[in-house]
């Protein structure tokens, strides 16, 4: 008895993984966002939102007209982001209007590919792009097979072809658009209720938050001119850091004492794809976006997905100064 394999079943069912994969990995993207006390925390925490916007912006992104109007709304666009990837997600996870989920988690993959990791080398290493293209088969092929799109057109079709109404077949698509919006916002709401405050945050030295002075959207934390900027010795913890900002560019710069009397700089844009890393913890520079970690002593790569070390600052002690160059070395 020979055995023979359903393969139009299969061949109906090739994309589930990929829609599984995407639809799973939106939902929690957006959640995670949603739920994280620091994405919409301001431009005073280096994880947040708006932080990653300035950062994007030092890094020349070829979006940067969208990013400067995102820019003077981030509570608004940020919010905006985190709900878009949970309609996506879970317009995709369902099945409902398959197509136009997998057109908006494509329009997502490529603003965050412009804005995140365009610049990553080599191209492949940038997951964005990969995603983009990911979203590819479900643009093209929609969500036909298990899924509320494929119910709702056998109900549709059954309806027609009994002679009843359309209205029916209307109400019956805008109940479960209804449905699955209002599970999506409520799912989302309870999730930023949940959040807890910023901890672990990084408050610029010099300024506050956000405001002139301080952090990504000021000046530097010490005083600057076009070579250099400079940061009194007593403001840099042992086994801590200080951010300042680079003279004219406002890329943040990371003065750290990883031990007594040692003082060294390190770039603090990730060398994977440009965000801003958090401050030194259990010695490590940790990037926020990709979770990339660099060696807060030396700025050398310990975990990928960046393959470059941070670029170092030269620092030169003056008494109670520490004079930082304002370009790598």
């Amino acid at each position: 008895m020979t055995m023979t394999l359903p393969t139009d079943s299969l061949r109906r069912q090739a994309l589930l993984p990929l829609r599984l994969f995407l639809g799973v990995t939106f939902c929690y993207a957006g959640l995670v966002k949603l739920g994280d006390p620091h994405y919409l925390a301001g431009a005073g925490d280096p994880a947040s939102y708006l932080s990653q916007l300035q950062a994007a912006l030092a890094q020349h992104s070829p979006a940067a007209p969208l990013l400067r109007l995102a820019r003077h709304a981030p509570t608004v666009t940020g919010t905006a982001l985190a709900f878009g990837e949970l309609a996506v997600g879970l317009g995709t996870l369902l099945g409902l209007f398959g197509r136009m989920a997998a057109a908006g988690g494509a329009v997502l993959s490529l603003t965050l590919f412009l804005t995140v990791s365009w610049r990553t080398y080599p191209y492949f290493l940038g997951n964005d792009l990969a995603y983009l293209a990911a979203w590819t088969p479900l643009l093209l092929a929609g969500t036909p097979s298990l899924s509320l799109d494929a119910w709702l057109g056998a109900r549709r079709s059954g309806r027609l072809a009994s002679g009843e109404s359309r209205r029916r077949a209307v109400l019956e698509t805008g109940t479960a658009v209804l449905a699955v919006v209002g599970g999506g916002l409520l799912a989302g709401a309870l999730t930023a209720r949940s959040r807890g405050p910023v901890t672990g945050a990084a408050a610029p030295t010099g300024g506050q938050p956000g405001g002139p002075g301080g952090g990504p959207s000021g000046g530097p934390s010490g005083g600057g001119t076009a070579t250099g900027v400079s940061v009194a010795v007593s403001k840099v913890p042992v086994g801590g850091a200080v951010q300042l900002s680079a003279p004219g560019s406002g890329d943040p710069i990371f003065v750290v004492q990883p031990k007594p009397g040692t003082f060294c700089a390190f770039s603090g844009a990730c060398t994977h794809a440009g965000c801003t890393v958090l401050p030194p913890k259990d010695g490590a520079f940790v990037c926020p976006c990709h979770d990339s970690a660099f060696d807060a002593a030396t700025g050398a790569v310990l975990r990928g997905p960046a393959t470059q070390a941070l670029p170092r600052h030269a620092v030169t002690r003056s008494g109670t100064d520490l004079r930082v160059a304002g370009k790598p070395e």
